[in-house]
């Protein structure tokens, strides 16, 4: 396996371990940011549950990726199209008018914030993608 895949492997699985942080943190409602994207916004713990479970399969998902993400491509790229998608969630609810009605004095740069970080780390995640081919 070339450095660069070997790379992506364990970059893959970090993000894996960081998803399940996610539905960790999430599941015990425990909001730390980085962990709890809008962390200082008000959430039902119904909410709360369904992203645990989503974060959960988005690590298993990760997971499987990282097994061999030169052998099996396919799911690498399904993995990235999935994080494109979350972040396009992500961009769409932080440009929202509701979030800051719903949420007066909530500092918004936090949010942007850890969108900015994830969208990093999954470019991060493409370019290895590209390069170990």
């Amino acid at each position: 396996m070339t450095r660069e895949a070997t790379v992506l492997q364990w970059s893959l699985r970090a993000e894996s371990v960081y998803f399940s942080g996610i539905s960790l943190a999430h599941t015990l409602g425990v909001k730390i940011p980085g962990l709890f994207i809008y962390f200082n916004a008000p959430s039902f713990p119904y909410q709360d549950h369904i992203i645990a479970f989503l974060a959960f399969g988005l690590a298993a998902f990760y997971f499987v990726a990282s097994v061999d993400p030169v052998g099996n491509p396919i799911v690498v790229r399904g993995v990235l199209i999935a994080s494109a998608v979350a972040i396009a969630g992500l961009l769409r609810i932080n440009l929202l008018d509701e979030l800051k009605l719903m949420s007066p004095g909530v500092n918004l740069q936090h949010f942007w914030l850890q969108t900015i970080m994830i969208t990093g780390y999954v470019s991060w995640l493409f370019i290895l993608h590209l390069k170990s081919r």
